[in-house]
């Protein structure tokens, strides 16, 4: 694979709001490569509301959910390649945040429990459906990119 590099925009403007006294809030906008714009927050878990935004993506979820789509994403590719069909997948998928030995906050593990459904003549075994998922998460760009534990555990 070629090298690709990947862009991501972020946007804040403190408008008229206090800064000093820390009450601002943590509202931005994410802009991907692809024109895609989403709203982004600090978790709620971090700072209080009303300083973060509950309904917007938070970069703790979005890690979350970048392994949990990037393991889907191969997991798909494994199985077309393998002759099985997937009809469905369903992952939900949850970060822990722990404090490490310098006691600074990280997401420390990451589950993964995808639920997927084949149909067709050929269904795979639940030992080929493990190797799968070992394989997919072997070959993500994103668990092979962090240092949290990835656990896999299908359903």
């Amino acid at each position: 694979m070629s090298r690709h590099t990947y862009t991501a925009e972020t946007f804040w403007e403190r408008g008229t709001q206090p800064f000093l006294d820390k009450r601002y809030s943590r509202r931005h906008l994410l802009r991907f490569d692809g024109g895609l714009t989403v709203a982004g927050s600090s978790s709620p878990h971090v700072v209080p509301l009303p300083c973060s935004d509950p309904s917007a993506i938070d970069p703790e979820e979005a890690l979350v959910s970048a392994l949990s789509s990037c393991h889907m994403l191969w997991f798909l590719d494994i199985a077309a390649r393998q002759g099985f069909v997937v009809d469905s997948y369903h992952d939900e998928a949850s970060g822990v945040m722990t404090a490490n030995e310098r006691r600074k906050l990280w997401l420390s593990s990451v589950t993964l429990s995808p639920k997927v459904v084949f149909s067709g003549a050929a269904l795979p075994t639940p030992a080929e459906i493990e190797r799968m998922h070992h394989e997919a998460h072997d070959e993500c760009f994103i668990a092979n990119s962090v240092k949290t534990d990835v656990q896999v555990r299908p359903r």
